[in-house]
């Protein structure tokens, strides 16, 4: 890193510092300094590769400023190396904030000079050639196939025809941009996804449309932009696809991963599998109708005729087969009773190890998925070249609708061979473990089986997708670690461990705020006792007059204590699920803002994410130490194979998790530097339990009254 470079970052921080009237903060020059080092791994045109890797994993304390920090660091380095810099947030609403307020405030009072574009999937964006053809349905000539016509209900055309309309309309005023986020109105999921596609059902450049398309106009923005901001579902689908599908190449990129703290389980949730049986035959019979439609209009084509002769006889195999499948796996469940707990009864394979008569039965699926994908792929190139050719004697309206179609039964085959082929390869356990598992749902009023395959741990793909191809990356969050170390996330996220790491403390002052443990005389070993605990001491502990947070590990406990103490809360209680998250929160401003008071009763996802500055919450109480659910595949899994090795996974993996997730809570109290209030946890295994100290330690430094 050249002197000129460092004096470039100094000016810009100092700079907004100035312009913003703010004051410099400790945790942002320590964040600056580890990004910009970070950074500095990597190599300049012409120089040598570095052997440490260009790799930055920062925690940064609520309040810390972690956005100007990366931005004023990262933005100078990565014009200097010729790299792309790609911001990914945690959620779409995060993404939005930073290019619509925080890069524009950046830009302008910083003096750093820099473009900028937001990058989303295609299915944010309207599909023209689907809009068109679900107009002409209500006229019965679309010809469109449903993607996932038995997961997805269709809308009735009283209710998505005039939506569909009014967005021709708004598109042809200009007044409409085609993302489904800027659109006035709020979109039902079944409405949108008629007239929405995936790359798999996208025809691209062939499309006649593509001149117009949402998606394409928008991603060309991205070709000279120093800054593409995005999501980490998109940008982790972009690397599943190879890198350079949507976002630049890795090599070419500088990542900067905000709430970097779930990207682990965000990677796992992109590369699982999943295959739900009787779901998946219903869709081959449709394909297998649809077949025959094609063939008087397709056959004309080379190849084509005898192709689609074939594939009805494919179809049938395939369905044999899964209806084989089906048969096995009812025998796992037959000692099982459905109505005997309120979740859906599981089967999980020891070690990720499938039976051989399962495992033979999907080697055979996987084979013939395998040849069905391949036809598909075959007839759709067909198709492709067809659309190139304007002598090819075919409507160019059925060709593009057939093209479409069969792009998105590529693109289902393809899933399910990749489930089946995982389940083919679970002959014996691998390293890092993979979790196999079978899940009995009630569907249509009868019972179906989903088959799933997971990775446990996401360093390996992370390895090979991220940390190895990217010209650099930063991951920071209020909460990476635990127990005041790094290793859960190195454990699971595969992170090189010759990486910085740093943690920068928060500036706000946890002396404004209490820990309390109340004496208790029973903990959440005995569940209904717990239960009547928490029902007896809560109408003491709240506040009706003022806000209040109360997070449960359980929606049973939740919903047994809403029971219990509704009748001396009255209607102060807001409760998760009776209404959505962003409803309760607007109801919950409403009632503080009115002079009232009010109780948000919520699970895991009030425990983080959720911002209630001042007097929306001076009170959150947990229930208990937020240990995971015990059943989960995945953790089940871990904790097998941790055993395997001689570990303790409870106190490597169940408590480090659980004294993350505890932080996460506590956090919901402080949200800016004057905040004060209370955390009361319900919970004495704290101060009883060996791993308690160890969980009370990582906390933040609250004044304490531990009864």
């Amino acid at each position: 890193m050249t002197d000129q470079l460092k004096d470039d970052i100094r000016a810009a921080y100092t700079a907004l510092m100035e312009s913003k009237e703010l004051t410099p903060r400790w945790g942002q020059r320590q964040m600056i300094a580890e990004i910009a080092n970070a950074l500095s791994r990597i190599p300049g045109p012409g120089q040598a590769p570095s052997n440490e890797p260009a790799v930055c994993v920062i925690e940064a304390g609520t309040g810390t400023g972690k956005t100007i920090a990366y931005a004023v660091s990262a933005i100078p380095m990565a014009q200097a190396l010729g790299k792309r810099l790609v911001v990914a947030t945690a959620t779409i609403a995060l993404q939005e904030q930073f290019i619509n307020k925080d890069l524009p405030d950046i830009r302008h009072h910083s003096g750093l000079a820099f473009t900028f574009a937001l990058a989303k999937g295609r299915r944010r964006y309207v599909c023209l050639s689907k809009l068109d053809r679900q107009l002409m349905e209500g006229q019965g000539e679309s010809g469109m196939l449903a993607l996932y016509p038995d997961e997805m209900n269709t809308p009735a055309s009283a209710e998505a025809v005039p939506v569909y309309n009014a967005m021709i309309d708004a598109m042809g005023r200009g007044q409409w941009d085609g993302d489904r986020d800027n659109w006035p109105d709020t979109i039902a999921d079944e409405v949108w996804w008629g007239v929405t596609t995936d790359h798999a059902q996208c025809t691209g450049r062939r499309c006649p449309n593509i001149s117009q398309c949402s998606f394409f106009k928008a991603r060309d923005q991205l070709q000279n932009a120093d800054i593409i901001v995005t999501n980490h579902d998109l940008a982790l689908s972009d690397l599943a696809l190879g890198g350079g599908a949507i976002l630049p190449d890795p090599d070419d990129c500088i990542y900067v991963f905000d709430e970097g703290h779930h990207l682990p389980d965000k990677t796992l949730s992109h590369f699982a599998s999943f295959c739900r049986l009787h779901t998946t035959v219903s869709w081959l019979q449709d394909c297998k109708k649809a077949f025959g439609q094609a063939a008087p209009i397709l056959a004309p084509l080379d190849n084509l005729e005898r192709l689609l002769a074939n594939l009805p006889a494919d179809v049938d195999e395939l369905v044999m087969s899964l209806q084989a499948v089906e048969q096995q796996v009812a025998v796992l469940f037959e000692d099982i009773d459905p109505e005997g707990s309120r979740d859906d009864p599981q089967v999980r394979f020891d070690h990720g190890v499938v039976p051989e008569e399962l495992r033979v039965l999907s080697l055979s699926l996987a084979e013939r998925f395998d040849k069905f994908a391949g036809v598909l792929g075959r007839m759709e190139k067909v198709l492709e070249d067809a659309l190139e050719d304007d002598f090819s004697g075919l409507d160019r309206s059925d060709l593009e609708t057939w093209h479409i179609n069969l792009g998105g039964m590529l693109g289902r085959a393809e899933g399910a061979l990749a489930l089946w082929r995982a389940y083919a390869e679970g002959g014996e356990p691998s390293e890092p473990p993979v979790a196999r598992w079978i899940t009995m749902v009630t569907s249509g009023g009868q019972y179906a089986f989903d088959l799933r395959c997971s990775p446990v741990l996401a360093s390996d793909i992370l390895t090979d997708n991220l940390w190895s191809r990217a010209a650099g990356v930063i991951i920071t969050s209020a909460t990476i670690t635990a127990l005041n170390s790094f290793e859960r996330f190195i454990l699971h996220s595969g992170a090189p461990r010759d990486s910085r790491f740093k943690q920068v403390i928060s500036p706000f002052d946890y002396g404004n705020a209490v820990f309390a443990v109340p004496a208790m005389d029973c903990d959440p070993g005995d569940a209904q006792a717990h239960t009547d605990a928490i029902i007896e001491q809560l109408p003491r502990l709240l506040d009706i007059n003022e806000g209040s947070l109360v997070l449960f590990s359980s929606r049973r406990q939740m919903q047994d204590v809403y029971a219990g103490v509704t009748g001396v809360l009255g209607d102060r209680i807001l409760m998760q699920g009776d209404y959505s998250k962003q409803e309760i929160l607007r109801r919950h401003r409403d009632e503080i803002d009115s002079g009232f008071g009010s109780v948000i009763f919520g699970l895991a996802s009030f425990a983080e994410g959720v911002d209630l500055p001042g007097d929306y919450c001076r009170h959150v109480v947990i229930a208990k130490i937020p240990f995971a659910v015990p059943d989960s595949p995945l953790e089940a899994a871990l904790a097998e194979w941790m055993e395997a090795q001689g570990k303790n996974p409870f106190m490597e993996i169940s408590v480090p998790d659980a004294a993350l997730r505890l932080v996460q809570a506590s956090g919901r109290l402080l949200r800016t530097e004057t905040d004060s209030g209370r955390v009361t946890l319900l919970d004495r295994r704290i101060k009883t339990r060996r791993y308690g100290q160890a969980i009370l330690e990582s906390l933040p430094p609250f004044r304490r009254e531990l009864g």
